[in-house]
């Protein structure tokens, strides 16, 4: 068992070792100016704050210390807990209120300062407050006795620490000797084991080479069946994949021969009713033409007529004049299945150029769905599609508005509506272009410049 670390010491042999003085010695102002107050013990800082803090509730506000006027206000019972730094950094720093305070505890509590009994915290703290020249002492020895104190309470837990380390120690080696038995007996368990085992391996070990021995003749036969599997799988292949050129190449000449005769069956049904449009419309221009020529008959008989005899002129046939004014754009119009083509920008930038291509498209059309429903007449209107953001989905009834596609220019869809129609049916083309107004002339359309057309549909 271990023995104590540090004698214990008693009051008496403390002050002894010290040399504190008997309490009943004068005592003068100057004890105070020795005292650290900044290394005061812990005990002795606690009965100066609750001095001070009684001191407080009795005191006038005018005397009570700026820096404990906050900690005046609190209750008694948590003052010295909460303010008691600041009350004894003011007993430090006043003299005033150190004195009030010493003249409270003369009155109220003489017994805090009795230097000759008491425990030493309050014999020190009051010794402080005294301002004795043993307040030095006093202080020395509360510290030395509290140093004794945590010596003692450390030699103590030591020793206890001590007593359970050697009763672990016992503990352990009581379980080590048994331990030291079971690990014995589990060796020569072990060993008897590790021999049945040893047996049972050198028994795998005979039967492990007799299978690997089988695995690698079962793995040779595996490798010819695989090389006879994979010749065969390549002959199966590649005959198969011959067929299936074979047969690939007889789907695209069928599938060609299909789309051929698909392409021959839309040109003949294009091409018939092609014909048959232009038969119809030959048919009523025909029909037209005789009930005129009837009409003629039948008003200045079927005779040849006077200007027909004159001599020395020859009338001009298969000529196509230019239309000048609105009077002979009309009697065009008056004609039975006329076809009125119009290049649309050529007439918009001609007669309203200051409106945006949008409104030239809308203004124009209508003037045109007004003239359609006037002359009966067919009217085909043609823009050039570049640029065009939005194409109408619809037109006003009686015009048909077409845009050229990307990169075909709107005079080429205009001579292109000029070769469609049968030969026979009068077609009028508006535009101011010549080099369109020549070639749809030499196609029999009668060309008419774009000013006449807004002259006239300004009549309307």
């Amino acid at each position: 068992m271990a023995q104590p670390l540090l004698p214990e010491a008693s009051s008496d042999e403390d002050d002894a070792r010290t040399g504190v003085p008997d309490p009943a010695e004068a005592h003068g102002a100057n004890g105070a100016d020795r005292v650290d107050w900044n290394a005061l013990p812990d005990g002795v800082r606690i009965r100066l704050a609750e001095l001070g803090a009684a001191a407080l509730t009795s005191m006038a506000a005018v005397d009570v210390p700026q820096q404990l006027r906050a900690v005046a206000r609190f209750a008694p019972a948590k003052r010295a807990r909460l303010g008691g730094s600041a009350i004894v950094a003011a007993l430090r720093d006043s003299a005033g209120f150190r004195g009030a305070v010493l003249q409270w505890a003369r009155e109220h509590r003489p017994a805090a300062l009795d230097l000759a009994g008491g425990d030493s915290a309050t014999v020190a703290a009051g010794a402080v407050l005294l301002g004795a020249d043993t307040a030095v002492h006093h202080l020395e020895r509360v510290s030395r006795r509290a140093s004794d104190a945590a010596l003692r309470a450390e030699r103590d837990a030591a020793v206890a620490r001590l007593e359970r380390v050697e009763a672990e120690l016992c503990r352990l080696t009581e379980q080590l000797a048994a331990a030291s038995g079971l690990a014995d007996k589990v060796r020569a368990d072990g060993e008897v084991e590790l021999e049945r085992l040893r047996k049972r391996l050198r028994d795998q070990g005979v039967k492990l080479r007799a299978a690997r021995d089988e695995a690698d003749q079962a793995k040779r036969t595996a490798d010819e069946l695989r090389g006879r599997v994979a010749a065969e799988l390549a002959a199966l292949t590649e005959q198969r994949d011959r067929e299936h050129d074979r047969a690939e190449a007889e789907r695209v000449k069928a599938a060609r021969a299909e789309a051929d005769a698909d392409i021959a069956r839309q040109a003949a049904r294009e091409a018939r009713q092609a014909d048959e449009v232009r038969l119809g419309l030959l048919v009523d221009t025909l029909d037209g033409a005789v009930t005129g020529l009837r009409r003629e008959l039948a008003l200045g008989g079927g005779g040849p007529r006077p200007a027909d005899l004159v001599r020395g002129a020859t009338a001009a046939h298969g000529v196509v004049s230019r239309v000048e004014d609105p009077a002979a754009l009309e009697r065009l119009l008056a004609l039975p299945a006329v076809h009125l083509v119009v290049d649309g920008y050529n007439v918009t930038k001609t007669g309203y150029p200051d409106l945006s291509l949008a409104d030239q498209r809308d203004r124009l059309t209508r003037q045109l769905a007004s003239l359609a429903a006037r002359t009966s007449a067919e009217v085909t209107l043609v823009f050039d599609g570049a640029g065009v953001v939005a194409v109408p989905v619809t037109a006003p009834r009686g015009v048909r508005v077409l845009f050229s596609d990307p990169g075909v220019l709107a005079d080429d869809v205009i001579r292109a509506l000029v070769t469609a129609e049968p030969e026979g049916r009068p077609v009028v083309v508006v535009t101011s272009d010549r080099a369109v107004a020549d070639s749809v002339r030499r196609r029999g359309a009668h060309p008419v410049p774009s000013p006449v057309l807004l002259a006239r549909l300004g009549r309307n």
